[in-house]
């Protein structure tokens, strides 16, 4: 009688696999830096946050002179655009002459971060830096990041800065096809993939495409819901909550589809991520408290979404800042040490030593 070999199943990491550092191709160094001087932490001199802070300031020497020509809204209200038209209404106006005070002092600042950064042990020999979050995606964010890499220049250091090669919405849920268990993505089209800024919470589904590059450089994100929770105030329950929701249609969308999905979410969120996917530290711009040992977000979706496609799905957390640098790993293979700064609401930070 013919014997009949049972099939072996891919076997699957264990369970508490999230905040990885050690992936197949890239080391993740270290992330999620919190250096300190004697006003703070440093990595907030050079956020978003801080640049409309910088523009109040001199919004606030032109009032005692007479009008202000960005009008009444604080500067961490005035839209993106709006500062991006100043700059293109000339550079003789008042205004104009404002926001570019304010970028030369920002560039400033975050070139001395970077400089107190390549001084750690995990960004020593770091020669490339990809800049991403939402800052520099607008005229202002990317005058600010030239003008921060000739700084650097001029004081010696040799480092290259470069804006991250995709749109940022992208690069957070991108990244996750780097740090999804690979037999999960065995016969699948995509993964979902789910970013969580201070601001802002995107939801997508990401298409490897590996036909057209086996590197996943053509990676793409197929479909992309974007949510501006700071507006909304939400809390944690409701942001939980609408993240399950989102999740759920992105699922029927690619039913609809046909697309095959991995029985995977990806997570990124700001702080440090233990390996049983709790927060140690820095979610303090996320509203609620994320760091409580009674919370725990893989879980919460897992229960909502135990399956995907038939199949139970594995749910990881990881930090944003780690997941939108491992975007750009197809495009870092030139360098062996490099880095990524996200300029968002805060400054996010990861730096990866290639092994290959």
């Amino acid at each position: 009688m013919a014997s009949h070999k049972r099939k072996k199943k891919a076997s699957l990491p264990p369970p508490e696999i999230h905040g990885a550092r050690e992936l197949p191709t890239v080391l993740v160094e270290g992330y999620s830096l919190q250096l300190r001087d004697k006003d703070g932490f440093i990595g907030d001199q050079a956020s978003q946050t801080a640049f409309r802070e910088l523009l109040e300031r001199w919004r606030r020497r032109r009032r005692k002179r007479g009008r202000d020509p960005l009008g009444a809204k604080h500067s961490k209200d005035l839209p993106k655009s709006t500062l991006d038209a100043t700059l293109k209404a000339g550079q003789t106006s008042e205004a104009a002459d404002m926001v570019h005070g304010a970028i030369e002092e920002f560039a400033e600042e975050l070139a001395w971060v970077i400089e107190r950064f390549l001084r750690q042990p995990s960004w020593q020999g770091v020669e490339r830096i990809v800049i991403g979050g939402g800052f520099p995606e607008s005229d202002v964010g990317e005058r600010a990041v030239l003008q921060a890499a000739a700084i650097l220049q001029g004081m010696g250091i040799d480092v290259q800065l470069g804006r991250i090669g995709h749109e940022t919405d992208d690069g957070g849920l991108l990244g996750w096809l780097h740090l999804a268990p690979p037999p999960l993505l065995k016969g699948r089209d995509a993964i979902l993939a789910i970013d969580i800024g201070g601001t802002n919470v995107r939801c997508g589904i990401v298409k490897m495409r590996r036909k057209r590059a086996k590197d996943l450089s053509k990676a793409k994100v197929q479909r992309r819901e974007k949510w501006r929770h700071a507006d909304d105030g939400p809390a944690r329950k409701v942001l939980v909550e609408r993240l399950v929701d989102m999740l759920h249609d992105q699922i029927r969308y690619a039913t609809k589809k046909g697309i095959r999905l991995a029985p995977f979410i990806g997570i990124g969120c700001p702080g440090l991520i233990r390996k049983d996917g709790s927060i140690a530290r820095g979610a303090q711009n996320l509203p609620g408290d994320w760091e409580s040992e009674h919370f725990h977000l893989p879980t919460e979706l897992g229960k909502k979404i135990p399956t995907i496609g038939g199949e139970p799905a594995l749910v990881l957390m990881h930090n944003d800042a780690v997941v939108q640098g491992l975007s750009e790993l197809p495009f870092m293979r030139d360098v062996k040490r490099w880095a990524m700064l996200t300029i968002g609401t805060g400054l996010g930070n990861a730096s990866y030593t290639n092994k290959t």
